[in-house]
């Protein structure tokens, strides 16, 4: 982690820059605002802000499982699993809300509201998606509780859509202290609530409620202090329709990132019919504990990322491979910490189940890394208006992850090779698009490199 803030403060230290003539158009607008010191302090408040709701997943993982046992852990894993799927997918309105946001300036004339708008249209739309579509899936995926968990999964998933609408408003127009106290209300609210139902009334439906609440709660919290930057005092730098139409490029990219992600342990359970949910849960607990560390701060930093890509247009490419090495160095460590140190931990832990192998968990430690480097390519590319090529990395790195599951080999070996081959499919797609910008840019100096 010190090496990342290493990394930003040195590129914010460097002060204005200016736009190479091989950025694409978007490129125009970026400012030197994510490179002052209030970037510096909104890096700190972000990753303070993560690692508050960092510690409060590492509580429920260990705590619930060890109050209710891996068994019934599962179904709780696969709950949580499914309304953070698409949450993550609906993070791409987070992201594309980031993008598009600026500043109001004296004398702009063009609407404001459009985001205001998105949110409402969408969250009706995510709220008949999932229960219009629920009898497709509610039986394989619920079994002993079908409808009661799908209320409190689409109210939850609808419910992210604000949260998301307005986390990229304040992604935007920096508004740092905002979003810390966004993302940690919904991280602390919901260990509260886990914890507390675990305790009073451990059952599938209270989880789901408990899990689902701090989506909304989070909102009405922080908008009364929030409303004054944002209503009037920000637009976005396309209509309506062209916002959808971004949208729904990055709500796919974000739902591929989502069953990398936090979706994993659902794809795992469809694609493991026959394993004993004792061994699923604990493969889950293995992967959530230790890919953790990498992945939600990767995760919690996109749209911090994309912001400051964009303002670092002329550092571009200094700043990606400084970043990418510092995640890949730390992934390093981390992994031979825990092929030392994991299983004693991990008895430790849980000290009435069977700890996995220490190979198991560096290579699980491992694909952290690959997914941590795929979290900085990914906004790497969005920040240069790709909306195509930073989804096919996604889609890609999806396709690969499901293709190895469903893989004829033994369960530990596939779920292994899907967590290891799949973030660095979405690597490689990463790179070989922004190769191809920086070679056309080489040979083509005077000219803007076309919008993918």
């Amino acid at each position: 982690m010190r090496a990342l803030q290493n990394v930003m403060n040195q590129s914010m230290e460097a002060g204005p820059v200016h736009v190479s003539q091989t950025e694409e158009p978007d490129q125009d607008r970026a400012t030197t605002t994510a490179a002052s010191p209030k970037a510096g302090n909104g890096f700190i408040l972000i990753v303070a802000a993560t690692g508050l709701v960092g510690i409060a997943g590492y509580l429920i993982t260990v705590w619930v499982p060890n109050l209710i046992g891996f068994g019934p852990y599962a179904t709780f894993a696969v709950f949580w699993a499914f309304i953070f799927l698409v949450a993550a997918a609906l993070t791409g309105i987070q992201q594309e809300i980031t993008r598009g946001t600026q500043a109001r300036i004296p004398g702009d004339t063009t609407r404001s509201g459009q985001a205001g708008k998105f949110a409402i249209l969408a969250f009706f739309v995510v709220l008949t998606a999932v229960l219009g579509t629920a009898p497709l899936w509610q039986a394989a995926v619920f079994p002993e509780f079908g409808w009661a968990l799908v209320v409190p999964l689409a109210f939850g998933a609808a419910s992210y859509v604000p949260l998301a609408v307005l986390s990229g408003s304040l992604y935007g127009i920096n508004h740092w202290k905002a979003l810390f106290a966004l993302i940690s209300i919904e991280g602390l609210l919901r260990l509260v609530l886990v914890i507390t139902a675990a305790y009073l009334r451990p059952d599938a439906v209270t989880f789901a409620w408990a899990i689902a609440i701090p989506f909304p709660v989070a909102v009405l919290a922080v908008w009364p202090f929030a409303r004054a930057r944002v209503v009037g005092k920000t637009r976005l730098d396309v209509t309506l329709p062209q916002l959808t139409w971004n949208v729904t490029r990055t709500i796919v990219a974000a739902a591929a990132m989502g069953v990398m992600i936090s979706g994993f342990p659902l794809i795992l359970q469809l694609t493991s019919a026959g394993e004993t949910a004792d061994l699923v849960g604990l493969v889950i607990a293995a992967a959530t504990l230790t890919r953790a560390p990498l992945i939600v701060v990767g995760m919690a930093l996109q749209s911090f990322l994309i912001v400051f890509f964009r303002s670092r247009a002329a550092r571009f490419w200094r700043t990606l491979l400084m970043l990418e090495a510092a995640v890949v160095a730390l992934g390093l460590v981390l992994a031979v910490t825990g092929y030392l140190l994991g299983p004693a931990v991990f008895t430790i832990a849980f000290p009435q189940e069977d700890a996995p192998a220490n190979w198991l968990i560096a290579t699980l430690i491992l694909s952290s890394a690959l997914v941590g480097a795929l979290c900085v390519s990914a906004p790497a590319v969005l920040s240069r208006n790709a909306h195509t090529a930073f989804s096919a990395g996604w889609i890609v790195a999806a396709l690969t992850t499901i293709g190895c599951l469903l893989l004829p080999l033994p369960f530990l070996e596939k779920t292994v090779l899907a967590l290891l081959a799949g973030p660095a499919a979405g690597v490689l797609v990463h790179a070989t698009y922004l190769t191809i910008v920086r070679n056309a840019g080489s040979r083509a100096p005077v000219r803007s490199v076309p919008t993918v």
